[in-house]
């Protein structure tokens, strides 16, 4: 059992633009032609930020227009956030506030055995990083720059707690993933 970050980046460091949008990805390839069918085989549970469950309300779930699609995942989802968010009916999404680590041991319980995926935003994975939660990073580099926006992981982390490259793999002309191991904190 791994807790992961997957996600996309921007060639200079960014996961979404300054309003949250990540039109700047959709062109550069088929999410079924990444790694990402083999990878969500094996998530067990789910953990975002309250930015990131907006942007699936408004992007995929879409309330209130008549057409609203199911939520996309299976597994448990825990919602990181201050404040009040609509939940999606018959989906299993908790909300919580607070501590990261009491919510991984609960995450791990619901997973059982398989990965946890912590799908954004980067603060929050930055706080499972600070907790010495954090497994591995895995990120799907685009062949764009946005100059600015919503930042891949705002944290420095160099010296002895530097990430360990473990593997590179092209996908299609805009995509490079790249996987790196967190190492274990002392």
């Amino acid at each position: 059992m791994k807790t992961q970050y997957y996600t996309a980046s921007s060639l200079d460091g960014f996961i979404a633009t300054e309003e949250d949008s990540l039109d700047w990805l959709f062109p550069l390839g088929d999410i079924n032609e990444t790694s990402y069918p083999d990878f969500i085989k094996e998530v067990g549970a789910l953990a975002m930020g309250s930015s990131t469950y907006a942007w699936m309300l408004r992007h995929v779930v879409e309330p209130g227009t008549g057409a609203r699609a199911s939520w996309p995942y299976a597994q448990p989802t825990w919602v990181f956030s201050s404040r009040h968010l609509e939940p999606v009916p018959g989906a299993d999404i908790r909300f919580v506030r607070g501590g990261v680590r009491p919510v991984h041991g609960e995450m791990k319980e619901a997973a059982r055995g398989k990965n946890l995926w912590i799908v954004g935003g980067g603060d929050l994975v930055g706080q499972f990083h600070d907790a010495g939660l954090l497994d591995e990073i895995i990120v799907q580099m685009g062949s764009v720059t946005l100059g600015r926006g919503k930042p891949l992981l705002p944290r420095r982390i160099t010296g002895a707690s530097a990430l360990r490259l473990t593997s590179v793999q092209r996908f299609g002309p805009g995509l490079a993933e790249l996987r790196y191991e967190v190492p274990a904190r002392p």
